[in-house]
């Protein structure tokens, strides 16, 4: 039997067409090709679990192209029904924290599989692998297979089975494959997963199955034998040459990791630092306004332990703020975006701080207070534990942040990594790390006339630094401006502040002057410095948890040590008694004094006017009925997978509609009559019987009696003959004729839905037949012939 018989043998009577054993081989050559291309997504996830959404969408696209073959559904409907099983099935694979009960389709889970379908590889190459958020982001290995297996079993089932079998046929439906395995390279990182067997299989599958599916001469029986011969013979010195030679490339002509071309080295996040105003700038917003406010509670912290919140190495003139995304340096700019898993640190001499809970109160701010270098982050509680996709991290700073913002009862759980406490006589000998940071702009001259004369005659960059810090602690004097304090101060750190701290006869200031003073001393004598913000609370031995306030809000400054990593200096002196003969206290003025209001003891009710009176009695009125959010869930849970389901079917259904209104609307007679004809061969095949192309109307009403199983056949047969005399007479057809012939055509394609069961007559909506040429015929007057 040829392989042609076997296919017409294959197709049932019922309409369905099974593939042939050769298609069921392009189908797994293709889908191994598309697995292989999956897993080089791992270095971006750091393991497997995205596993489950990348084999879950190329078996979602296989089988949706395969039932697509064999219930012959057209190419709108195909679509169609392919985006709603990626909805649908797309929550419980790729967004299972979203879903209802696991499984079902959410309001949340279907905007995520949308939003991670547009912009999720956006994300993917500005997240900090390993990738743990957004959680949407597993969309990205869920669509790229489920497209490319869609794409290459339609062309498998459809296309490569067609004749001629010709090798470019073929070459084409190794593109998405191919492009599969270039994506997960580019969107991978330095180190490629299991680059050198991944490739050597890709290759060596994709050059035999070219070799065996391309077409060859007929030979006789004893000649098909030898030519099968030389075929394993030529398949065994492919895969000899592609792993010798494919292995021997790797090994020599393999750039190194750190040269290879991957997007993320490309690519900038898209968060910029300077929309957020500089943290250091709000110092005194602390020190004044919430000074006795609690801001947050820490649980973990040990003796000496500071809290950071954001580094700052970039000075304009006005003020230190962070480095901006555009920069090059190795600086406090370059956040990416973070799932729980944070990037350890690279320059440092770690000390272990684990299991330290962060519980936020009063403080209100995008930057996320930490203890040196996290390494883990989790939020346990609050609006924060919805809001994970809008994390950052600057693994070079240990500076987070939610766009979002903290706000109260926010909840979190870090592990962090801080900079061993180092004394002077431990830097002795060390050398200053040569780290890039921005340039300084701005600088007032006489910060490196100080910074010279307190540096005086020592050599060492340890010796230098501590000289500077020395004395400004023992020559300064602390007061944050505060009505309380002896002398006032005032805010500020730019430029010109810093010019008046060195020129009065005593230097007063806080942790904002001090902080900033040293950092461009020691910038001006050439060393990396950067200021820190943060808070240091008093905790003692055993303290279980310690209550921040504004009051417990620092700065100071970190200098970077070759082989030891940032080293902190705190500038700042603890005397407030300044010299009073130095430094005289403003005279008071007197005040005029204003006469107080009558004090009226009344209830805030009785304030208010009964114009609001009412309106409050509106608002409290309009709150007595409340629908609860599970109503909304379970609503959401039944409309979205029903309008998934009723949408295209009124899409299809009016489409099909406007087709017969078309036919049976035709101006002339014989059109009409071709149209109904035409209604009722597309009716069969959208039931999915077979209706042959390129035959007489008479054949075609032929085979299909052949396939319907009916005690009484309907007239197909004369409808064929009837609808070939009206066509091709050229007698006028009056429009009873007419009419006559679409009531037979329509009952005949009643006889036949009669002989399928409910779920073909189900799937039958969703078909739409010859789509493609319908749609480019629907603006021809005469669609119906």
């Amino acid at each position: 039997m040829s392989e042609r018989q076997a296919e017409t043998l294959r197709d049932t009577g019922q309409g369905l067409r099974l593939p042939s054993g050769r298609t069921w081989a392009d189908i797994a050559v293709l889908l191994v090709l598309a697995l292989l291309g999956v897993i080089g997504f791992e270095p971006s996830f750091g393991g497997y679990g995205f596993l489950v959404a990348g084999l879950g969408g190329l078996v979602l696209g296989a089988a949706t192209g395969i039932l697509a073959s064999v219930f012959r559904l057209g190419a709108i409907t195909t679509a169609l029904g392919a985006i709603v099983l990626y909805f649908l099935i797309g929550t419980p694979l790729a967004v299972p924290a979203q879903a209802v009960f696991v499984v079902f389709p959410s309001l949340q889970s279907l905007a995520s599989i949308a939003i991670g379908t547009v912009y999720g590889w956006a994300d993917i190459v500005t997240l900090s692998t390993p990738i743990g958020a957004p959680q949407y982001i597993a969309v990205v290995p869920y669509f790229a297979a489920w497209i490319v297996a869609l794409v290459s079993t339609t062309l498998a089932t459809r296309w490569l089975s067609a004749r001629p079998r010709t090798a470019w046929r073929f070459g084409v439906a190794l593109i998405a494959p191919v492009a599969l395995y270039l994506a997960g390279i580019l969107i991978g990182t330095d180190e490629p997963y299991q680059a050198g067997m991944r490739g050597i299989v890709f290759g060596v599958l994709a050059l035999v199955w070219l070799g065996w599916r391309r077409q060859g001469l007929s030979v006789a029986q004893e000649g098909a034998a030898r030519l099968r011969r030389r075929k394993l013979a030529g398949t065994a010195a492919i895969v000899a040459g592609a792993v010798l030679l494919g292995g021997a490339a790797g090994f020599w002509a393999a750039p190194a990791n750190d040269q290879r071309f991957v997007l993320r080295e490309e690519i900038d996040p898209p968060f910029d630092p300077l929309d957020y105003p500089s943290p250091l700038s709000g110092f005194r917003h602390y020190t004044k306004q919430v000074t006795d406010d609690v801001l947050f509670t820490v649980e973990g912290l040990q003796v000496g332990d500071v809290i950071r919140v954001a580094t700052l190495d970039s000075f304009t003139g006005k003020l230190w703020n962070v480095t901006g995304p555009e920069s090059s340096a190795d600086g406090s700019g370059s956040f990416a975006l973070v799932g729980r898993d944070l990037p350890a640190p690279a320059f440092i001499t770690p000390t272990e701080r684990d299991n330290i809970t962060f519980t936020i109160a009063d403080y209100d701010d995008v930057w996320i207070p930490s203890v040196g270098y996290a390494t883990d982050l989790d939020f346990t509680d609050g609006a924060a534990a919805s809001q994970t996709d809008s994390l950052r991290y600057n693994a070079l700073t240990g500076t987070a942040v939610l766009t979002t913002g903290l706000t109260a009862g926010d909840r979190y759980t870090i592990d962090a990594e801080a900079q061993e406490v180092l004394t002077p006589e431990d830097l002795r000998d060390a050398e200053i790390a040569p780290v890039e940071l921005p340039p300084i702009e701005g600088s007032p001259d006489i910060v490196t006339v100080r910074a010279q004369e307190f540096a005086g005659s020592s050599e060492s960059p340890i010796a230098q630094l501590e000289a500077i810090r020395v004395a400004l602690v023992d020559t300064g004097f602390l007061s944050h401006g505060r009505a309380s304090d002896a002398v006032p101060s005032r805010a500020g750190h730019g430029a010109d502040r810093i010019t008046e701290l060195f020129e009065r006869n005593q230097m007063v200031g806080d942790q904002e002057q001090y902080a900033s003073a040293f950092a461009l001393m020691a910038r001006s004598l050439g060393y990396p410095a950067r200021v820190v913000m943060g808070f240091a609370p008093d905790i003692a031995e055993g303290q279980a948890s310690v209550d921040v306030t504004g009051d417990d809000v620092t700065a100071w400054v970190e200098v970077a040590f070759e082989g030891v990593g940032w080293v902190a200096f705190n500038p700042t002196p603890d005397e407030t008694d300044i010299p009073q003969d130095q430094v005289p206290k403003p005279q008071s003025e007197p005040q005029p004094q204003v006469r107080q209001p009558p004090r009226a003891d009344n209830d805030d009710e009785k304030l208010l006017s009964p114009v609001e009176l009412e309106e409050t009695e509106d608002d409290d009125n309009g709150l007595e009925f409340i629908i609860p959010g599970w109503v909304y869930v379970l609503a959401l849970s039944v409309l979205i997978p029903a309008a998934l389901f009723f949408i295209p079917l009124l899409i299809i259904g009016a489409i099909k509609a406007r087709r017969s209104r078309r036919r049976r609307g035709a101006p002339e007679g014989h059109d009409q009559v071709a149209g109904a004809w035409e209604e009722l061969t597309d009716q069969y095949s959208e039931l999915g019987f077979t209706v042959p192309q390129r035959l007489t109307r008479p054949l075609v009403a032929a085979q299909l009696e052949q396939q319907l199983h009916v005690e009484e056949l309907p007239r197909l047969r004369s409808l064929a003959a009837t609808t070939d005399e009206a066509v091709f007479s050229g007698h006028p057809v009056d429009e009873s004729t007419a009419e006559q012939v679409w009531t037979e055509a329509l009952a005949a394609v009643a006889v036949a839905k009669s002989t399928l069961s409910g779920w073909r007559r189900l799937v039958s909506r969703f078909r739409i037949r010859s789509a493609r040429e319908w749609v480019a015929r629907l603006g021809s007057p005469r669609a119906g012939r």
